[in-house]
């Protein structure tokens, strides 16, 4: 295998990772790391083809490449998701100063959802 290819495909893999971080952490984004990968993967047919086999991964990747956005269940779904954590969080510390900062970030990363 080439260098290049070597290094295109392990910095596509971290990216997924990290994309797959996102799944779980409510301000973490997933899709651009996503995109990114599956850029990453673009001399490895058979990369792309798995990546496309998950289901999470797959529906962001062709809404991107078709302009289409985040469907509505996936919108509502982080939405719901992201306050959740964060309204937990925020019960959890009893912090204003740190409520204050995860209500920022829940506002700013709504935003983000909801341009996509």
């Amino acid at each position: 295998m080439e260098i290049k290819t070597f290094v295109r495909n392990g910095l596509g893999f971290s990216l997924l990772g990290l994309g797959a971080v996102g799944l779980v952490l409510p301000f973490w984004p997933t899709t651009p790391f996503v995109l990114a990968s599956f850029a990453c993967f673009s001399t490895s047919p058979k990369i792309r083809s798995r990546i496309l086999q998950i289901h999470f991964f797959r529906e962001n990747i062709e809404n991107y490449e078709c302009g289409n956005g985040l469907s509505k269940r996936t919108l509502w779904i982080s939405l719901i998701w992201l306050w959740g954590m964060l309204l937990i969080s925020m019960i959890v510390t009893n912090m204003l100063w740190l409520m204050i900062l995860l209500s920022l970030i829940g506002i700013t990363v709504s935003i983000l959802i909801l341009w996509i």
